[in-house]
């Protein structure tokens, strides 16, 4: 259920003849450097140097796909990349909003949020795969709330400037809609929530969809 994007499609649509066993490759590179960028970030959040570790997060992010275009474009498309990139993408997610944790930037029931939609998509892949060999493809929407969160979470880091709340409410864990002065990026975490529910649970549908059509032809061949 998760993404992995080594030649930009998703890697079931690759054959897997053209999955090579190289660990050096171009692309493969790429994905590691992204990794090592992830505890640079965290050291940089926590030591108080906002504009660095929001260009560090932001370089992490907006590199998502160069590994995947340099995967397809040589030719590489490799079985430690098709692990690697999709691992180095959840790592930055969940790093991400437990910085912001950290920080004080973003309340706890977010942080949960994120952490446990991806645990889900990542343990119902995992089991769709290994008892039906079956996979379900990643939806636009998806790639959409992915980015929408990045931004988000990169205006939370850099925390400039500050927009007034609607005061709508008195809850500190709502901010934005509380009367409190918040990070524009908040607003892009929000839209992104609401995107990553309809995906997650389009996700579910056609995962349950693809584990009774397995169910169906495996008792179709006895």
């Amino acid at each position: 259920m998760g993404k992995t994007k080594q030649d930009k499609r998703p890697s079931w649509d690759t054959p897997e003849e053209e999955v090579c066993n190289r660990i050096f490759t171009a692309a493969n590179i790429v994905s590691f450097v992204r990794l090592c960028m992830i505890p640079v970030y965290l050291v940089l959040l926590l030591d108080g140097h906002d504009v660095l570790a929001t260009f560090m997060f932001a370089l992490a992010a907006s590199t998502d796909f160069v590994d995947g275009q340099l995967a397809r474009r040589t030719h590489t498309v490799s079985k430690l990349g098709r692990l690697l990139d999709p691992t180095v993408d959840r790592a930055l997610m969940v790093c991400g909003v437990v910085g912001l944790l950290l920080v004080g930037r973003l309340p706890i029931w977010i942080v949960v949020l994120v952490i446990a939609r991806d645990v889900l998509l990542l343990i119902g892949g995992a089991y769709l795969m290994g008892r039906y060999k079956a996979r379900v493809a990643v939806i636009f929407p998806g790639k959409v709330a992915t980015t929408l969160l990045f931004v988000g979470f990169a205006g939370l880091l850099l925390n400039w400037p500050l927009v007034p709340g609607l005061g709508a409410c008195d809850f500190a864990w709502l901010p934005g809609f509380n009367a409190d002065p918040a990070s524009w990026g908040i607003w892009f975490v929000y839209a992104g929530l609401i995107l990553c529910i309809y995906t997650t649970t389009v996700y579910i549908v056609r995962g349950v969809r693809a584990m009774n059509q397995a169910k169906a032809s495996r008792r179709g061949q006895k």
